[in-house]
């Protein structure tokens, strides 16, 4: 029997015992093995796929049988099929076709990835043990009480039987966060999948007690130790109050006919620069207005001046 791995054990009824119970050292012996889970995983997912996808190739489309304009002489680019992949309704290029997605992997690969992903839950603390389930009927009520009582309401909780039952399968049936599955059965994907795991006692053969089960009581928050308030001394004191007047003192408005008195010094010397401004803006147009009536001036004369005949060549 295993030493290190003891779980907490809960009756029928989802009362937790007085005591854990140890598991057995196969397969509860405390080795995760990381890299042979993954492969697990990644197996059992490519192994539930169907392989049926299929997409049609320009082979395979109706049509094209023939070219839609001469190859030379209308102007446009060569086209041979108007079912090739660059044309609207054409085949389809590289797309899927039905394969199998199979992955076989060792079964001494399957059982070591088994145990490591019990023995992972078990040092999790999310694996327990319960005694065997009898339903006499199937009851959903019964067992989500039942996953309420054990604190598995709200996750998602992988039950292991240790024979086909039933009443119990489809009492589970309807709850959407419950998987029941024979401990046979079981495998590496669900026991990772599931957040907790409950197995039947029977499954894991006769258990040994382990130590009491003890539930601690959450710790009484500590009180935060009082600071004392820091004194001031007297003449900091005095200083401070006296900050704390000036601050407080309403500040006097000034009248709202009269513009503040740094404003009016600054005043005439903006209206000055403007007023030197608008003066260079004028001369320089006046200095455009002369430069255009002496080239209309220009142009005038020229065009009184006769024109110059050009000499021409003299006939016998």
């Amino acid at each position: 029997m295993s030493e290190l791995l003891e779980v907490v054990a809960y009756t029928a009824a989802g009362e937790p015992r007085a005591r854990a119970v140890k598991l057995p050292v196969v397969p509860f012996d405390g080795r995760v093995h990381e890299t042979v889970m993954h492969d697990a995983v990644k197996a059992f997912l490519a192994n539930q796929r169907q392989g049926t996808a299929k997409t049609k190739t320009r082979g395979f489309v109706s049509g094209g049988n023939q070219k839609p304009w001469k190859q030379k002489g209308t102007g446009r680019a060569r086209q041979g099929s108007i079912r090739a992949p660059n044309w609207p309704g054409g085949g389809t290029v590289f797309g899927p076709v039905p394969r199998d997605y199979r992955v076989d992997l060792p079964r001494k690969v399957r059982r070591l990835a088994l145990h490591s992903a019990l023995n992972a839950r078990a040092r999790e603390r999310a694996l327990s043990v319960i005694a065997p389930l009898s339903f006499e009927e199937p009851k959903t009520k019964r067992m989500a009480e039942l996953l309420g009582k054990l604190g598995l309401a709200d996750r998602k909780v992988l039950l292991l039987l240790s024979e086909l039952k039933p009443n119990v399968a489809l009492s589970a049936r309807n709850l959407q966060n419950l998987d029941v599955k024979r401990w046979a059965d079981a495998n590496t994907y669900d026991v990772l999948h599931a957040e907790a795991v409950l197995v039947e006692e029977p499954a894991l053969g006769t258990l040994e007690q382990g130590a009491e089960v003890t539930v601690e009581a959450p710790a009484p928050k500590r009180p935060k130790p009082a600071t004392p308030k820091r004194t001031a001394a007297p003449a900091e004191a005095e200083h401070t109050a006296a900050a704390k007047k000036k601050a407080a003192a309403p500040k006097a408005k000034a009248p709202a006919g009269k513009a503040p008195a740094k404003r009016a010094e600054h005043k005439p010397a903006a209206k000055a620069k403007k007023a030197e401004k608008q003066a260079a803006k004028a001369k320089k147009a006046e200095k455009k207005g002369a430069a255009r009536a002496k080239q209309a001036e220009q142009r005038a004369a020229k065009a009184k001046k006769p024109a110059a005949k050009k000499p021409g060549k003299k006939r016998d």
